[in-house]
């Protein structure tokens, strides 16, 4: 109890046991914490000004613990100051805040790390926010080719910095073992004035202590994660390098998921390549040209698919086939790469169109697939100015010849699918495109196609027929764009299945003119 006046009235057994000075008639500031005599002296002073301030509770420390001090203005102005011992309360707040934080960090952490699945940026946002909330800098190294490892190092407060580093991990005590994924050391095993002066970054000082710890990936270690801080900052306690392993173990699983796309990606690039329909040109005085729209705007392969194999010499026919394999996307894709692959190794008899689809018919039965496919095959050989064609259906739409005046004819070909019976019958026919005639090879896709002014209307046999005629004249490339365009126009951003067209032509006749008689000329077919 002290009075008015800032003196001790009164004090008891409790009082004593925390102030064994205290004595009545002395005053607070002699016998008690300061920071309880500035109190009782700013509360006395608001008392004097008539400010209402009675209940306003203090908080200190007293022989290393932490006290509050709770005011009673009495009647007569004396205060009464109770003291509540709330070191534990306290100690219990700060852990609670800790761990908000930490928790915060981690969630943090996760959001920026799983944001990208590039293996650069993963490393760049561990290095820079383990230097921001871990340690004054942190290195990231990925495992690599010999001794030439990639290395992030991020200093607080500036931006990751990427290397290859020729190093040995052997010089730093844990960090071999961490790159192998071994558990991490305790970092007062580490002698900081061991460090090599690889691992301390340009102008970072005296290293006070060092935390090695791995980064976790799927199967396979990501690499090592270290962390610095300056001489003269606290060491690293156990409860900090556990908590660098939490985050460590989420900065590896970013970093093996990112290094797995990766992978996937190249080896999905690699394969697409293979499936992806060729680019086609003129070949031997024949015209090709094609065009694949998939069923999905996002993929790129799928069920369609076509190939133009030229002549293995002078004077004997280019093989074509366009094909239509039964489901879409990847799997279907699948499907598509064995049967071109099928067919190229089966060129050697591409004289024989029938003895070609029994083969493949044979490969798609035996196989574990359960899909099946359309085809047609052409031979097509130049013969002065005319195209000689050979055509085979194999239960595909029929081949399309467009004349130079418009007109348009069915091929008689026809033919049972391959894959779904034991036999694939099919009838071979012969077809000639004089100059400027060209022969078209498509996929229901185009016929197949709903849109229109109510989005369910089929595009049918009829408009795709007519769009050919009014193509008459056109190159063959002019040909697969405008079908491609019509197609489009026609199903809009409505869903529809692999669209494949094939364009065979015999160009105009040749002529060669000049300016001048003797300045460049130009050749045109």
């Amino acid at each position: 109890m002290v009075g008015r006046s800032g003196t001790v009235r009164h004090a008891n057994d409790h009082a004593l046991a925390l102030f064994p000075a205290a004595a009545p008639g002395l005053s607070l500031a002699e016998c008690a914490a300061a920071w309880l005599a500035d109190a009782h002296e700013q509360k006395a002073a608001a008392g004097a000004r008539g400010a209402n301030g009675a209940n306003t509770v203090v908080s200190g420390y007293i022989a290393g613990r932490s006290y509050e001090a709770h005011p009673t203005v009495q009647d007569d102005g004396e205060v009464v100051w109770w003291l509540v011992d709330d070191t534990d309360h306290r100690l219990a707040r700060e852990a609670l805040h800790i761990e908000q934080e930490r928790t915060a960090f981690l969630a943090e952490a996760s959001n920026a790390l799983l944001s990208s699945l590039h293996l650069e940026r993963c490393m760049d946002v561990t290095a820079q926010l383990a230097a921001e909330h871990l340690s004054a800098a942190a290195l990231v190294i990925a495992p690599g080719s010999g001794c030439r490892l990639p290395v992030v190092t991020c200093v607080r407060g500036q931006k990751p910095v990427r290397d290859q580093w020729e190093i040995d991990p052997q010089e730093v005590p844990g960090l071999a073992e961490a790159l192998q994924g071994f558990p991490p050391v305790p970092s007062r095993w580490i002698d900081p004035v061991t460090a090599p002066e690889w691992l301390i970054p340009e102008g970072f000082g005296e290293v006070g202590s060092i935390v090695v710890t791995p980064l976790p990936g799927h199967g396979v270690p990501a690499g090592a994660l270290v962390l610095l801080r300056h001489s003269g900052e606290p060491a690293f306690s156990e409860e900090e390098e556990v908590f660098a392993r939490l985050f460590a173990a989420r900065s590896g699983a970013a970093m093996s998921a990112a290094r797995m796309y990766a992978e996937q990606s190249s080896v999905s690039k690699v394969l697409m390549r293979e499936l992806l329909p060729p680019a086609l040109h003129q070949i031997a005085g024949v015209e090709f040209a094609g065009g694949y729209r998939p069923s999905k705007d996002r993929e790129r392969i799928g069920g369609d698919f076509y190939d133009v194999h030229p002549a293995g010499a002078e004077g004997e026919p280019s093989f074509a086939v366009l094909g239509d394999v039964s489901g879409k996307g990847l799997e279907a894709a699948v499907l598509t790469g064995k049967i071109r692959n099928t067919l190229h190794a089966l060129l050697p008899m591409a004289g024989d169109h029938q003895r070609m689809l029994e083969l493949l018919n044979g490969a798609l039965l035996n196989s574990h697939h359960t899909r099946f496919a359309t085809l047609v095959l052409v031979s097509a050989v130049r013969e002065g100015g005319a195209v000689r064609l050979r055509v085979t259906s194999a239960g595909h739409p029929p081949a399309l010849i467009v004349r130079a005046d418009g007109s348009v004819e069915e091929s008689a070909s026809r033919g049972t699918l391959v894959g779904a019976f034991p036999r694939a019958p099919a009838t071979t026919v012969c077809e000639t495109l004089a100059p400027g005639d060209f022969c078209v090879l498509f996929t229901d896709g185009f016929t197949e196609a709903k849109g229109g002014p109510l989005d369910e209307e089929m595009y049918g046999d009829e408009r795709f027929q007519d769009a050919l005629s009014r193509c008459a004249g056109m190159p063959g490339e002019a040909v697969v764009e405008h079908v491609q365009m019509l197609a489009s126009q026609w199903v809009g951003s409505g869903q529809h299945d692999d669209m494949a067209v094939m364009v065979i032509a015999a160009p105009k006749s040749h002529h060669l003119s000049m300016v001048g008689g003797h300045t460049k000329g130009r050749f045109t077919a």
